[in-house]
């Protein structure tokens, strides 16, 4: 019975050994994936054009070495939370989002999924970051100017013009 039972092992683990170089070879690489997560109704091919040609530019081409994901709560603010937990069940490598509520949606759904925010209000005022200089978790870009950033440069317009003695605000 011992021998029995060894033979059978020594052959499964014979058929493993054999199967691995194959195996090996279907495998594909894991390209890694980048999200996108926004409000509106938006056309994804328009939204990646500019985008992909960056990513060509550094080497990256989709399907090849880089892979996308793009979610829209088309106008829908409540499906935000779900679209969200839908991107991390993904296992996508960042999530890129526009505005405050995907942002917010994203980080309530991830601490560990780096998030990139664009056109967000006030980050530490959301509740987004701990503060501009630490912002800490996993939230990082650009935001509207906040009362802080507005102070930081009236600094460095001194700085850079110590005669300065007026700054005011352009409207573009």
């Amino acid at each position: 019975m011992f021998d029995t039972k060894r033979r059978e092992f020594i052959m499964l683990l014979g058929s493993a050994a054999a199967a691995w170089p194959l195996a090996a070879r279907t495998h594909q690489v894991h390209a890694p994936t980048v999200a996108a997560l926004v409000i509106g109704n938006v056309n994804p091919d328009e939204f990646w054009r500019e985008f992909r040609r960056g990513l060509r530019d550094l080497g990256y081409a989709e399907g090849q070495n880089i892979a996308f994901e793009f979610r829209s709560a088309e106008g829908r603010l409540d499906r935000l939370a779900e679209l969200a937990a839908e991107l991390v069940r993904l296992h996508v490598n960042v999530i890129v989002t526009w505005f405050t509520p995907p942002t917010q949606a994203a980080k309530q759904a991830t601490r560990d999924i780096p998030i990139v925010m664009a056109e967000a209000g006030d980050p530490v005022a959301t509740g987004l970051v701990a503060s501009l200089p630490r912002p800490g978790g996993n939230v990082t870009g650009i935001a509207g100017i906040t009362a802080e950033l507005a102070g930081k440069s009236v600094e460095l317009i001194r700085d850079m013009l110590p005669s300065t003695r007026r700054v005011t605000r352009s409207a573009l």
